[in-house]
Formats: structure tokens, sequence, C-alpha cells
């Protein structure tokens, strides 16, 4: 009973107290509603229509409860508590913070308090009886305030919810190919509150939460998941500061992101970025394990790569050569022809490239030209070896 009483008092009260209170019922539901009113300012306003109804409602069954469990010590309110859950998800939609509604049941609790009390002399009840009443009426409107904050607080969760999958719709449509029709782009971005920027750039990642890789590029980034990972849409990237916090949220994962177009042209930039992230995955460039990939600085390898078994085969047939040395010795032989190519077969400069003696590139050298002959010679194959090494793997594979 300690428990019981600790929780809710009114069960400690003699029975007989419901018929004390129950006469003061309509008149005190009135001088509530009517002391709200005049006190709380937001709700300063005629009592006609729903509002007036909705608070109405909430006075009387509110009293009515009280009664009642005083009347019968231990009943279960049970549906009796959705009214004060759905009056605070009515404050959630209406755009109002709780403090006003929690102000009008504080207030309701004086107000019940006074009346109720000079009623309870009247009928001589016990000052013990008088001070657990007290405590009731106050015990109660905290369980009132409880449920209605969590009315709100669901609410408040249903429409964030809402919102999210309306910005994981926005973006699924301005990434979407063949992109979807621009009046349905924007009255999606209109439903979801998200203006459509000038500027935005795609950022493509492994993952399946996209709301939360939305969350930490910015609070004005939209995502959606893909077939394979997730797209996220940054407005405005080039504004200052965000490059930063786009390589923050990156520091611990890999990402691409593609190059800033107009909105229409999202899809682009969202397909670059999934090759980019595609190619570093597969090895054609060379990244490490973690941070953002631009796909701007890589726009030939995105080139090559866009049929990437015709570039796999064209690669495998200029470098077949290399075919038969080891992983190591393949891997040295690549890193410097790519370097003899790009220095123009300066081998001071190569050396200097690859932190080799000169001699060291002279010896590889040599051995290229056993397996590649007067091919290197000649401008079309040394092309052709260029274009071989970009596409393949950065590695000895």
């Amino acid at each position: 009973m300690i428990a019981d009483l600790s929780e809710r008092p009114w069960n400690g009260l003699p029975p007989e107290v419901a018929d004390v209170l129950g006469p003061e019922l309509p008149g005190l539901a009135e001088e509530i509603i009517a002391a709200i009113s005049r006190a709380v300012p937001d709700y300063a306003r005629s009592l006609e229509g729903p509002f007036g109804v909705a608070l109405r409602v909430g006075v009387e069954e509110a009293l009515r409860q009280f009664v009642e469990m005083v009347e019968r010590p231990g009943a279960d309110r049970g549906a009796g508590r959705q009214t004060y859950v759905d009056l605070g998800r009515a404050e959630m939609r209406a755009g109002r913070s709780l403090d006003a509604l929690l102000a009008a049941y504080r207030l309701g609790a004086r107000v019940a308090w006074r009346r109720l009390a000079r009623a309870g002399e009247r009928a001589g009840l016990e000052p013990a009886t008088l001070y657990l009443l007290a405590e009731s009426i106050f015990a109660y409107i905290d369980e009132l305030s409880g449920e209605s904050i969590e009315g709100y607080t669901r609410e408040q969760a249903a429409a964030a919810g809402e919102s999210q999958r309306l910005r994981r719709r926005l973006a699924g449509l301005l990434v979407q190919d063949p992109p979807a029709d621009a009046t349905v782009v924007e009255a999606a971005a209109l439903a979801s509150g998200w203006g459509l920027p000038r500027a935005v750039a795609a950022v493509c990642a492994e993952g399946e939460d996209a709301d939360r890789l939305a969350m930490r590029l910015g609070a004005d980034v939209i995502a959606t998941p893909l077939a394979a990972g997730l797209c996220a849409l940054v407005p405005d990237p080039d504004a200052p500061g965000r490059r930063a916090q786009l390589d923050a949220a990156f520091r611990e994962r890999r990402g691409a992101i593609g190059p800033a177009v107009p909105w229409r042209r999202a899809a682009t930039s969202a397909q670059r970025a999934r090759a980019a992230l595609a190619l570093a995955e597969d090895g054609a460039i060379a990244v490490g394990a973690t941070g953002l990939l631009v796909a701007t600085d890589h726009s030939l390898e995105l080139l090559l790569g866009a049929d990437r078994p015709l570039a796999r085969d064209i690669s495998d047939a200029a470098l077949e050569p290399l075919g038969d040395e080891t992983a190591a010795s393949r891997l040295r032989l690549r890193t410097t022809l790519e370097a003899w190519l790009a220095e123009r077969g300066r081998t001071e400069r190569v050396a200097a490239q690859l932190h080799v003696h000169p001699q060291t590139v002279r010896y590889r050298m040599a051995r290229l030209r056993e397996l590649f002959g007067d091919r290197l010679d000649d401008a079309e194959t040394r092309f052709e070896l260029q274009v071989a090494l970009r596409i393949g793997p950065r590695s000895g594979e």
C-alpha cells in the first residue's frame, strides 16, 4: 500500500470523499476553463469551435476520472488516458510547444484544489484527508502531464519520420535514371520542405541507413538507399566549410562525391560518384581505405572505366608481356613503365619519382625492353600502354 500511495495517493482516500467532490464538478469545470482562458496566453482565445470543444472535454473528463478513481480505489483509467495523449499530439500538430498545455494543467490543479478544499471543509473532512486530497490532485495532474508529453513526443517522432520518408523519396527521384519529370520533383520538394538548390553534388557510400548518412553530412542533406549502398545529395557543395564537413564525415569510411551540377542533373553526379567508388573498390583508382574520393579528380579513369569488361580486356592485352612475371616483379615493372611513359624516358626524373637509384631504373627498363621489344619506341603503343596502365588495378595482380 505504501508503494501504491507513493504513485497514486488517491487510492488512500476514503471512497465517501467522492460524494463530496461529485456535486462540485460542473461548476468547477467552468471555473477552470475560464481561468485557463484568462491566464494562459496561448489559450486566450474564443472557446468556440474544435479548440474549445477539446479543452472542455479534457477538463470535464479529467475531473470525472479523478472522482471515479477516488470512489473506486485501485480502478484503472484504461482508455481514459488516451484523451491526454491526444491533447499532447494536438499541440505538436498545431506547431506549439507543450508549455501552454502544461501550464493549463498546473493552473487547473490549483483552481480544483481551492474549490474542492472548501467543499471538503464544509463536509467536515478530517485535515489529514484534505492533505491527502491535495497530494492526490497534484499527483494526478503529473500523470496527465506525462500522458500529454508521451503524445507530443510520439507525434514529434511520427512527423520526423514522415519528413525523412518524403526526403528519401525526393532524393530517389533526383538520382533516378532516366530522370523524373521536373514537375514531379518540384512537387516532392515542396511536400518535403526541401528547397531545390541551384547546385547539388551526389555523395555515394556503402551502408544501409540513408537517414544517418544524411545527418552526418549536414542538416540540409537528403539521402536515399540505392541497389548497392547509399546516395546523399549535398546542396551548394562549394559553400565555405562544406568540404571540411564532408571530409570529417568520411574519416573512418570511404565515399565518393560527384561533380556539382544543377539539380536537374543530379543523376549524372550520382552516376559518377558511384562509378568512382566502384573503380576505387576494383583497384583502378589508388586511394586509401577511408576518405572522400572526388570523382572530378579522376575523370579519365571514369571515362576509361565506362565499360569495365572492355577496359580490362584492353589492359590485359596491352600488358600481356608482363603476365609471366612474379606479382612483385610485375608491380615493380608496371610502376616503372608508368613513370617512364609519364616522364618521356628521362631516367633521372623517373628515379626521383620512384625514389630509386637511376641505375635501378635502367635495369628495370632493360627488362621491359626484353618483354616489349621495339614497341616501346612506337608512339601508338606507348599511348595504348598509358591507357592500359590507367585502366588496370594499381597492384601487381
